[in-house]
């Protein structure tokens, strides 16, 4: 940790040096565009976009950006790179930038799939991404002129996700690969999905841009979307059922039929997991997220999680910061969520002492990685990083138990009774944000949480004021023991840090579908009245709560419209009419025979 504090503070002297190469007229004398159509062993051409050094005194090393969002500005046009502080970065490090349109995709050809499966054992001419990736990088080291033979591949979002089908794609150019942000399993916690629940408003949103049909390559595409008012949003949500969206979206919008298709962790969802390409890994991966990113958070504590497990020669690294999505690569401040501030400058630390020198390592043999930690997590609450080997769940667990009167404790309920019950009703359901409006906003993920604690349909728990400082980190285990008075239901759960002055921060909230509480791929109905265990485990956080703050759970069963609301009866949801949905009495537990918890990894 020290030599990592002495390298910033050396680093410093010269944080301003690639200040020069921010300017237009610099990268316009000192690069070169070229357009290509690489040709896939389908016979698919793909348009990729080459910035190139003039400086041929030496070779360069090529870094890639794979995206389904275009490559704009098409022709002679130049990409504004001197904008982005990244970008410059690496243009001042004479780096050969590529950016493609993925297949289907803008100009590229060839037929576009959402999150394309990826393929172990391809037969001959069968592609996916990683092929796509291995042809591409063939093409670019045989064919751009004083490139070193180095490949790196980087990318946020979706363009992470095309980023870990980088890696598993295995050539050997591919030298270094940094997926940020990326998507990892659509169904059980990134964009679409939260464990089984549909994310209605970011669906709605996101599912027409990577859904909206293309005939024919073109440089100006247009996805269609729907007229969401910006008044009156959360009525708008609310006056239509799932059914009721797809009927407004027709049959154009292939992804979001498949998605209503298919309501369960089935054959069809689990080939789109990640976690398939995730195996031999060779390169070095750089996998970056933010805890408070609101689409991908659980896209990057997977794929580092599954990278170190079925690749573990690999030197995978990982970055979480108090980042919304993408923050990190942000030309603007990326030091802020909502209106809370978490530190100066600590997105420019990230570019400037982490990925640039991560890349620089391994694709231009310059620099030392010992400065550079294994894992850097950023603690919220005391806003500081902290580094570690290897991350790992915490080896120390403390366990939260639910109590009468809304207490919480980590002493284990002794009553032998004892339960909170609310109604849940779908026609008034619990907001994520005390005024919702056609954007969603980043901040709802440290939002205060005190509008949700005055509803009768919102359980609260409150700790003791402590006496000390728990830093926690790593996922959030949840143990719910519940009855129902219908046949299903949704549990929303919250972590809360609730300061001296009364304001309550969201820490981690998620959502799980009451009827996958035994499993993902086949729901199971409640019995009314009976007792059942539903578990849940919450993506990594990484927080302090300080001495005189307590710490709070909350539990409901809408989110709304962030999440669809549950009819509470086991019937097809993305089918039902508004007459379908139910209230629920949910009754929570907190007794010696059935003791709900919440349980937090222990940082000393």
């Amino acid at each position: 940790m020290k030599r990592f504090l002495l390298s910033i503070l050396l680093s410093a002297l010269t944080a301003g040096a690639a200040a020069q190469y921010g300017d237009e007229g610099w990268f316009v004398r000192n690069y070169r565009k070229t357009e290509h159509r690489i040709v896939m062993r389908d016979g698919a051409e793909l348009h990729t976009a080459v910035y190139s050094p003039v400086d041929t005194t030496e070779a360069h090393p090529i870094l890639m950006t794979r995206t389904p969002y275009g490559c704009a500005p098409y022709g002679d046009g130049m990409r504004a790179l001197w904008r982005s502080k990244l970008e410059s970065a690496y243009a001042a490090e004479g780096y050969i930038l590529v950016f493609q349109d993925v297949r289907g995709r803008w100009m590229s050809g060839g037929e576009f799939v959402n999150i394309r499966p990826f393929i172990e054992n391809k037969a001959p001419g069968q592609v996916d991404e990683a092929s796509d990736v291995y042809d591409t990088v063939e093409w670019l080291v045989e064919n751009i002129p004083y490139n070193n033979g180095r490949v790196g591949v980087k990318g946020n979002s979706y363009n992470g996700f095309y980023s870990t089908m980088a890696a598993a794609s295995r050539h050997p150019a591919i030298r270094a690969v940094s997926p940020q942000a990326p998507v990892y399993d659509w169904y059980m916690g990134d964009d679409f999905h939260h464990n089984g629940a549909l994310a209605l408003q970011p669906a709605v949103q996101f599912a027409p841009t990577v859904s909206t049909p293309r005939d024919e390559p073109t440089p100006s595409f247009r996805p269609r979307r729907l007229a969401i008012p910006d008044e009156g949003t959360f009525e708008y949500y609310l006056s239509h059922t799932v059914a009721g969206f797809t009927d407004m979206l027709g049959s154009d919008f292939e992804f979001w039929r498949q998605i209503v298709e298919h309501p369960d962790y089935d054959d069809w969802w689990r080939e789109r997991c990640a976690e398939r390409a995730c195996r031999g890994i060779e390169a070095a991966v750089l996998v970056v997220g933010g805890t408070y990113d609101a689409e991908d958070c659980y896209g990057a504590w997977k794929t580092y999680d599954a990278i170190c497990r079925l690749s573990p020669e690999s030197d995978c690294r990982l970055v979480m910061g108090a980042w919304s999505h993408g923050a990190w690569q942000s030309h603007k401040r990326a030091d802020a969520v909502g209106d809370i501030v978490y530190g100066s400058g600590i997105g420019d630390m990230y570019r400037e002492r982490i990925e640039v020198p991560f890349f620089n390592f391994y694709l231009k043999d310059k620099g030392c990685l010992d400065s550079l930690p294994r894992t850097m997590l950023f603690f919220s609450g005391e806003n500081r990083w902290r580094s570690f080997d290897r991350w790992r769940e915490p080896g120390r667990r403390m366990a939260l138990y639910l109590d009468a009167d809304g207490a919480l404790s980590e002493c284990r309920p002794t009553r032998s009774g004892g339960c909170t019950s609310y109604i849940s009703d779908p026609a008034d359901p619990v907001p994520y944000m005390p005024a919702v409006g056609r954007s969603i906003p980043k901040g709802y993920m440290n939002a205060d949480q005190r509008f949700a604690s005055e509803r009768g349909d919102v359980l609260t728990f409150c700790g003791e004021r402590l006496d000390r400082p728990i830093s926690v980190a790593g996922e959030i285990g949840v143990r719910l023991y519940a009855s129902l008075s219908t046949t299903d239901a949704d549990f929303v759960v919250k972590l809360i840090d609730c300061s001296p002055d009364g304001r309550q921060t969201l820490i981690r909230g998620d959502i799980i579908r009451g009827r996958y509480r035994n499993g993902f791929t086949q729901g199971e109905p409640f019995e009314a009245g009976r007792i059942e265990q539903v578990r849940l485990t919450m993506p990594g956080i990484a927080h302090t709560f300080l001495e005189g703050h307590r710490i709070m759970v909350q539990i409901q069963s809408t989110w709304f419209p962030l999440f669809d609301r549950n009819p509470q009866q086991m019937i097809d949801i993305y089918r039902c009419g508004e007459h379908d949905f139910v209230p629920c009495r949910v009754s929570i537990y907190h007794s010696r025979r059935y003791p709900s918890s919440v349980e937090l990894g222990i940082v000393e």
